[in-house]
């Protein structure tokens, strides 16, 4: 993979990878965009989330509503590393089994999400899930 970010003023950059969709990058209130902590977080949701719903879909479980919510928490000095990280996963639906969403985030975050594999090395990351009525 292969991805560019280029200068355009201040703290601002505009980042383009290999689907072709532009990203606006910030570093202060000055350019609209996201920050690179920002990004990491959504990586980490994105990436586990997909593989949640995925083998929550194979199960055949009754998922009306999926969410995964990324906390972390930072140092004060720099580098501003994460210290700690939690992911929650809220699943919706009647009948939702325990056991089924526990072993798709065991999956996830044990063999396939490369986002949290990579992460896990450099910070403590805890994770819960939340099954919710439709």
């Amino acid at each position: 993979m292969q991805v560019a970010v280029d200068w355009k003023n201040s703290l601002g950059f505009s980042a383009l990878g290999p689907s072709g969709l532009p990203v606006e990058l910030s570093g202060n209130a000055d350019n609209p965009g996201l920050s690179p902590m920002e990004l990491m977080a959504f990586a980490l949701a994105g990436c586990t989330g997909m593989d949640v719903i995925s083998i929550l879909q194979k199960k055949r479980q009754p998922v009306q509503a999926f969410q995964v919510r990324v906390n972390t928490e930072r140092r004060e000095e720099y580098p501003r590393v994460w210290t700690h990280v939690l992911v929650e996963y809220i699943v919706s639906g009647e009948g939702v089994e325990a056991a089924a969403v526990e072993r798709a985030i065991e999956l996830s975050t044990q063999k396939y999400c490369p986002a949290y594999n990579m992460l896990k090395h450099a910070v403590q990351i805890d994770s819960r899930f939340e099954i919710r009525p439709a």
